[in-house]
């Protein structure tokens, strides 16, 4: 066997028919290459007893829209981008709102802001709690995350790790916009930390400058610290531009799984596993295809039910965000990413979780419908947005094959909690604006602006944008709507498991990237114990 970081051999086999030259046997085959399949695979490819076969749809990251921090947006919309759309939402004026998600080694961790948040304490109580098990409390996940990062900030050897993989920086020489938000939090009762992975995320929350995946100048995506450096160990073997389509069972037993490389369809055996990591979208769409999800779902398509787990698609979720946009009195330099200052707050001290998320951006974006009221050449925004919204999506086949897409109904604004909620973020936003330390920024407030309260929540439905932070559709727990146990294991299957955003049982606090390394890094702990390796 031989390592591949290119594209599987193309094949001029007629659809359907199985190419030989590439189909193989592996110890264990990793699904995706995002965040945590990549972790998985790196950390299961440290042992060169044992074959690992990483599988992507998408392809190479050798792109400066990847590599050049400030170019990410380039990366929505492009080949890089799944570019899933969520249903037309009655409770967002019938919008049809984007869902972008990572086609290409390292998916998310490679075409997103690039912000390391590791969600806050009482996030991770609440999944150890959930799955019944005290290795996914906060305590235990510290000591994960000490053994990922290679900090490059202030010391806090209590909570930040040095000499991992991956590469955590803390924002270089912040630009005017992001030292003012911070002023700004602070001023209204906020108070400002070193870092938001640290003590800030263990009480009420605050505000911080971000800690980012750059060095050098360059994202340091989750790819290049857990597979690039290994690309030429003969136990690893990636494949890009390979779509996996359904897993192989023998009954209740996954022992393969089926993949698509252009026209030509490929067989891949696991001798010992096979783990998704497909994401919130296509894990649950390849259990689904496999017969493993609700049955009543299988059958209106004519799928064979072999494993009957109501959870599957279902409890989706996502953080939502609403613009607002403010003009400057002069252009707004970007800094790495345009996305320098993050804040996390419970609006009520006796919250358990914080229920305000906001992060800022150096340039303004509207949506279609907001940009109608005009946006300024020259600005910042606040993406003003639910750390915990209470609206729950779901999702749903269209057909029983591969190139049948998935239906998401994100159902996103459909609890009323979440709209006065949004009402809240937004007058946050508003206040840190107007305060003294924008005074030299500030020309004017453009959106939303002044609005009664029937104007405001109307902005709020064509302004409502997702964090691109789908998750919990295959959720860890003990509960019947669970579809993964507190080990990974899918209920009902032997030899699969789940390592990706799919798991959590609620929206982490904050961005996903970083918990998601979380994820594969327990994964692989938890595959080398059962194997004893």
């Amino acid at each position: 066997m031989s390592p591949s970081i290119d594209r599987a051999p193309s094949s001029s086999a007629s659809p359907g028919r199985e190419d030989p030259r590439v189909s193989g046997r592996y110890d264990f085959i990793v699904c995706g290459a995002g965040s945590a399949g990549c972790a998985l695979a790196g950390r299961l490819a440290e042992n060169p007893a044992i074959s690992v076969l990483l599988i992507e749809a998408g392809g190479d990251d050798e792109a400066p829209e990847v590599l050049v921090p400030g170019r990410w947006p380039l990366n929505l919309g492009s080949e890089r981008d799944w570019g899933f759309v969520a249903q037309p939402n009655p409770h967002l004026n019938h919008r049809a709102i984007p869902l972008n998600m990572g086609k290409v080694l390292g998916g998310g961790s490679s075409i997103n802001v690039m912000v390391w948040a590791r969600a806050h304490q009482n996030d991770w109580e609440h999944f150890a709690e959930e799955a019944d098990d005290e290795a996914w409390g906060y305590h235990a996940v510290l000591e994960i995350y000490r053994r990922i990062e290679d900090w490059q900030g202030a010391p806090d050897p209590a909570r930040r790790g040095l000499g991992g993989p991956v590469h955590v920086e803390r924002v270089r020489d912040p630009q005017p916009v992001a030292i003012a938000m911070v002023n700004a939090a602070e001023a209204l009762g906020m108070p400002a930390f070193e870092s938001p992975n640290g003590a800030m995320m263990e009480g009420r929350g605050g505000v911080a400058f971000n800690d980012l995946i750059v060095k050098d100048g360059m994202r340091a995506s989750v790819f290049r610290a857990y597979i690039l450096p290994k690309r030429h160990q003969s136990n690893l073997t990636v494949l890009t531009h390979t779509q996996v389509s359904r897993l192989i069972l023998s009954g209740t037993t996954v022992i393969g799984v089926e993949a698509f490389c252009d026209s030509a369809r490929l067989r891949f055996m696991a001798d010992r596993e096979v783990i998704l990591c497909m994401g919130a979208i296509n894990t649950p769409k390849t259990l689904m295809q496999s017969g493993i999800g609700p049955q009543e779902e299988l059958r209106r398509h004519g799928i064979p039910v072999v494993q009957h787990l109501p959870g599957v698609g279902r409890n989706h979720q996502d953080h939502v965000s609403f613009g607002c946009i403010f003009e400057s009195r002069t252009p707004i330099a970007m800094g790495h990413g345009g996305s320098e200052a993050t804040l996390y707050w419970k609006t009520d001290p006796g919250m358990r979780l914080p229920d305000v998320f906001q992060c800022q951006l150096e340039f303004p974006v509207a949506t279609p419908e907001t940009a109608r009221r005009g946006v300024p050449e020259h600005g910042w925004m606040v993406f003003a947005g639910l750390s915990h919204p209470k609206s729950r999506g779901s999702l749903h086949l269209s057909g029983p094959e591969a190139h049948h897409p998935i239906r998401i109904e994100a159902n996103t604004l459909s609890h009323p909690e979440d709209l006065r909620r949004a009402m809240t973020t937004i007058e946050i936003a508003r206040e840190m604006a107007h305060a003294p330390s924008f005074r030299g920024l500030l020309k004017r407030e453009a959106l939303p602006g002044r609005l009664d309260a029937s104007e405001l929540q109307d902005y709020i439905r064509h302004a409502a944008v997702t964090f691109w932070h789908q998750a919990c559709t295959a959720k860890m727990g003990v509960d019947s709507m669970s579809v993964v146990d507190n080990r990974l294991r899918v209920y009902g299957l032997e030899r699969l498991r789940i390592a990706d955003a799919s798991i959590f049982p609620d929206m982490p606090s904050g961005n996903t990237m970083a918990p998601c390394v979380v994820i594969g890094e327990r994964a692989a702990e938890l595959i080398m114990a059962t194997h004893g390796l």
